[in-house]
């Protein structure tokens, strides 16, 4: 029997998560088959205009790109369909989910910063980009997952926000050789006496070490704070819910374990971890296994936790 044009769509949505998210992607094998297919739609839809962002063929004219994926996005949640197939599966997700459309507007919002801002002065400068890069995606789960008590929504930005951050001290190194990126707050790194020509060079020193410790033990104040919201989801959501935030937080501990080189060694999970925490959140209650795997924020570098403030 052939595939329609529908499923085709969501096909494509599968491919792009499988190939480029893979953390991801193991995490949403444990949703219930339409939420799956949902979740695929959502992650085609960010990650097609953070390619045209972050990787740009030779030539091209990402902010006119951009400007192409913004209109051909509005028109797709107009009309219900797209001939391009991460927006025919993602106006069809849209539409059964009633998705807020300011949701993935504010997405595209932070891409375009991507295009004109490589530095952000303090935190709070920031969470400008981090609303629309990551917490808006959280926001977006929570209507797939038919979560939209206020006590799921602030944890699910949380989550997103924390897994944002994870993305940003991984790949330090990687934003700013082929991005000239700065994600660190400069507020931070003044503090620690990190300057951006060390970060130029690929210095990792005490100052860095010291910089590192106090930004990871933020991210790790936004997983804590996202744990409060598991409970709140569908009981056949928080499995892989969940699994995604233990694995993705793993991130940080291989930081710490790279001797937070993150200019010449990638931090990562392997094959093994994943399913060792698959079979870990299988056997103990989530809420109780979250719990143990969070560490004491004060035990990990002597930082204190961060303002609170993001899911997948």
């Amino acid at each position: 029997m052939a595939l329609s044009e529908l499923d085709i769509a969501y096909a494509h949505a599968k491919r792009l998560n499988a190939h480029h998210g893979k953390t991801y992607y193991f995490s949403t094998l444990f949703f219930p088959p339409h939420i799956r297919r949902s979740v695929h739609a959502l992650y085609g839809f960010v990650r097609y205009p953070d390619e045209i962002v972050d990787n740009p063929p030779p030539g091209s004219d990402p902010a006119a790109s951009l400007e192409n994926y913004r209109e051909a996005t509005l028109d797709a949640l107009k009309t219900g369909g797209s001939d391009l197939p991460v927006l025919h599966a993602f106006a069809d997700m849209a539409r059964r989910h009633s998705l807020p459309p300011e949701y993935p507007m504010a997405f595209l919002d932070a891409m375009a910063m991507d295009l004109t801002r490589t530095q952000y002065q303090t935190f709070d400068d920031l969470r400008t980009y981090t609303y629309g890069s990551a917490s808006v995606v959280g926001l977006m789960m929570c209507h797939l997952l038919g979560a939209r008590d206020p006590a799921a929504l602030g944890p699910a930005h949380d989550l997103g926000l924390a897994m944002q951050l994870t993305n940003f001290w991984r790949d330090i190194g990687e934003d700013w050789t082929t991005r000239g990126r700065i994600y660190l707050p400069l507020e931070d790194m003044e503090r620690f006496g990190y300057t951006p020509a060390m970060l130029a060079a690929g210095c990792v020193n005490d100052p860095f070490i010291a910089l590192m410790r106090f930004e990871i033990a933020r991210a790790r104040a936004f997983y804590e704070s996202a744990d409060r919201g598991i409970p709140c989801l569908p009981a056949d959501c928080r499995l892989p819910v969940a699994l995604a935030r233990t694995l993705y937080s793993r991130i940080l501990d291989k930081i710490e374990a790279n001797g937070y080189d993150v200019f010449r060694r990638r931090a990562r999970t392997s094959g093994l971890e994943k399913a060792a925490a698959l079979v870990r959140h299988r056997l103990t209650p989530a809420r109780r296994m979250l719990h143990s795997a969070s560490p004491s924020l004060t035990g990990r570098g002597g930082e204190p936790p961060a303002s609170r403030g993001g899911f997948l």
